[in-house]
């Protein structure tokens, strides 16, 4: 009977002693949290511009305060989802002045920047957007023929834009200072990787699952095809940070 009662004391103490250290563990899990995505590379280089707020309370994270567009109120929503243990995003960023009507030049031209904004291989040029009747003009120096190709690709490749004047100089041996990748931590790269496929007009349709663990991209989902399958390996390995995409979506 004594045997019975220890052990039923032991039984107690381990639960009063585990539920006084769960507040503790959540709380520097909320820390962790809330640590990591100020530090992390899209904060530091995309939104720092911006009034950001993050609190996290058992892995459900709120944002609050003012972003200068909608391009990064999604950004940041995308990139604090990425963070482990998230459970939740509650987005209650505003946005500054008035959206864009939908479809004008101003619209489209937040949307070709977006586009270009996270590719590697446009990276490497100095790309100068304007947008007029819904028809594109490219404009700036690049170091290839193909990087050229590409960023005409890419802005073609927007709901709405009818055209694209490529006007870029293709300048032999000029070089632009690179992003250096290694430098970009995953749950960023996720972001990058899901917003990039959501401002393609071939791939937003396409409800396809992220996943980054060490620069190493898991995609999952459905494709139509073979063509949409291989474009969104394609889109994804052009992504900044990215060393090795996964596509284990399904071709229906």
């Amino acid at each position: 009977m004594q045997t019975i009662n220890r052990v039923f004391i032991m039984l107690v103490a381990a639960v009063v002693l585990l539920t006084l250290c769960m507040p503790v563990y959540a709380s520097r899990i909320d820390d962790r949290i809330e640590l990591s995505a100020k530090q992390s590379y899209l904060f530091k280089t995309y939104l720092q511009g911006d009034d950001i707020k993050i609190q996290s309370l058992d892995g459900a994270v709120t944002l609050t305060g003012m972003v200068s567009s909608e391009f990064n109120k999604t950004l940041a929503q995308e990139m604090v989802s990425g963070l482990p243990d998230v459970v939740s995003v509650d987005n209650r960023l505003d946005v500054k002045g008035a959206a864009p009507t939908v479809n004008s030049d101003e619209w489209l031209l937040d949307k070709v920047n977006a586009t270009l904004l996270f590719h590697r291989s446009v990276g490497a040029s100095i790309v100068e957007v304007d947008v007029k009747d819904s028809i594109v003009t490219l404009r700036g120096d690049t170091a290839s023929r193909s990087q050229k190709e590409l960023a005409t690709e890419y802005a073609k490749d927007v709901e709405g834009v009818k055209d694209v004047i490529n006007e870029m100089r293709v300048i032999k041996n000029w070089k632009k200072a690179q992003i250096r990748d290694e430098n970009i931590d995953d749950a960023s790269i996720t972001a990058q990787v899901k917003m990039t496929l959501m401002y393609h007009r071939s791939t937003n349709a396409l409800n396809t699952k992220v996943e980054t663990d060490q620069g190493v991209v898991t995609l999952s989902g459905k494709a139509s095809n073979t063509a949409e399958f291989d474009l969104v390996t394609e889109l994804s390995m052009d992504v900044y940070g990215v060393k090795k995409v996964n596509n284990q979506m399904i071709i229906q």
